[in-house]
C-alpha cells in the first residue's frame, strides 16, 4: 500500500490503495465515483474512459501509481447538471438505448472535441473506433458530436444557448 494525490473533477485526493490498483477501481470503489463503467477491463471497448491532463485513458489499464499528481476528468466533472454541450447533444439525439458505454462515448467525444473543434465525420470515426456500443447507436453518437460541435462554436461566436 502507498499513498497517492490525484485531482479529480477539480478536487484533490490522497488515497491509500495498492500501486498497480487500476485508476477505475480507484474512482468507483474508493472516490465513489460511478459514471465511468467497467467493461472489458483489457481496454478494448472504452467503457472506462476518462481525461488524464486532458487526453482521454482508459482507466482499466492505467495504474493509480501512473497518475500520481495528475489531473484527471470524469464523466461527473464534465458538468454537475448535463449542461455540457455534449451531455444536452447526446439527450436531444436520443442516443442512449442502453446508456452503458455512453460515459466512456462521452468522454472520448470531449477529447476529440478539444482537439478538433469542428470534426468531420472521418474524424469522429476515428476517434470513437475503439469506443464499443452494443446497442448501435453509432450514427446518432455522430449527430451528437455534430451537434456539440456546432453549439461550442455559436457559443464562442457570441450565439446563445
Amino acid at each position: 500500500m502507498a499513498s497517492f494525490t490525484i485531482k479529480v473533477n477539480g478536487t484533490r485526493h490522497t488515497v491509500t490503495v495498492n500501486p498497480d490498483t487500476p485508476l477505475l477501481w480507484v474512482l468507483r470503489d474508493t472516490l465513489g465515483l460511478t459514471g465511468t463503467k467497467f467493461g472489458c477491463g483489457r481496454a478494448f471497448c472504452g467503457v472506462c474512459t476518462v481525461h488524464i491532463s486532458g487526453e482521454a485513458t482508459r482507466s482499466c489499464v492505467t495504474s493509480i501509481e501512473s497518475v500520481d499528481g495528475k489531473t484527471i476528468t470524469t464523466i461527473e466533472g464534465l458538468s454537475s447538471d448535463l449542461s455540457h454541450p455534449l451531455q444536452q447533444a447526446w439527450i436531444h439525439e436520443d442516443v442512449p438505448q442502453c446508456g452503458y458505454c455512453q460515459s466512456g462515448q462521452i468522454m472520448t467525444a470531449a477529447a476529440l472535441l478539444a482537439q478538433k473543434p469542428k470534426p468531420s465525420d472521418d474524424d469522429i470515426d476515428a476517434a470513437l473506433a475503439g469506443n464499443i456500443c452494443r446497442c448501435g447507436t453509432y450514427n446518432r453518437i455522430r449527430r451528437a458530436i455534430h451537434r456539440a460541435a456546432n453549439e461550442v462554436q455559436s457559443i464562442q461566436k457570441g450565439g446563445r444557448r
